[in-house]
């Protein structure tokens, strides 16, 4: 059930309030030792040179935007920074190969020319069921890139493929709550990333 229903109010103040205290309860719940293992996943690519790739659609798209740049840009200043690349961004190329090819290429065709041997594949799903990411992640697993997902409602069929999962147990269809934890992950773990290099982790 979706539980923005539930708390749906036509006092603005009182959906507010109630849509802030679920939020809280999302947060709460989130599963801090996958948060960890993401990050030591992150921190062994930047040793190891290789690419994070992140990817997804609509607003998980705008995410896999923010994500690598918080990532990549943001530790900039330091020696090694993460080489950090969302697959959502190139607009030409995405058109081309949906007009082309199909849409559920457009991420593991850009994979294929640019993925290496070691590298990192993120994907950003509340619901987990995108063709496009699914692809993606099959390409991915069958040319050695380590995957992760992030994940919402019941995961879909991307929480149960990856090599890693960071999942926020959502009611179904509750973008907002979803997405808005996504990114707190976002910030949380740039936040880390960007401290731990400067203190030498």
């Amino acid at each position: 059930m979706n539980n923005l229903d539930l708390i749906f109010s036509k006092d603005p103040i009182k959906f507010a309030e109630a849509y802030l205290d679920y939020l809280c309860r999302l947060i709460k719940n989130v599963d801090c030792e996958s948060i960890g293992k993401f990050v030591d996943t992150l921190l062994s690519a930047r040793k190891q040179e290789a690419t994070i790739f992140f990817i997804g659609n609509g607003g998980s798209a705008a995410t896999a935007s923010h994500f690598a740049n918080d990532i990549g840009i943001g530790t900039n200043s330091y020696e090694k920074p993460f080489r950090a690349l969302s697959l959502t961004d190139n607009n030409a190329v995405i058109t081309a190969i949906g007009n082309d090819f199909g849409y559920e290429d457009i991420f593991s065709r850009q994979l294929a020319i640019l993925g290496k041997k070691g590298d990192v594949l993120v994907a950003i799903s509340a619901s987990g069921n995108s063709p496009n990411l699914i692809k993606a992640i099959e390409y991915a697993k069958c040319s050695d890139i380590k995957t992760v997902s992030i994940t919402a409602f019941n995961g879909g069929v991307i929480k149960g493929m990856t090599d890693e999962s960071i999942h926020i147990q959502t009611g179904p269809k509750e973008y907002g709550p979803a997405e808005d934890v996504h990114m707190i992950l976002d910030h949380l773990i740039g936040s880390y990333l960007m401290r731990a290099i400067k203190n030498g982790v």
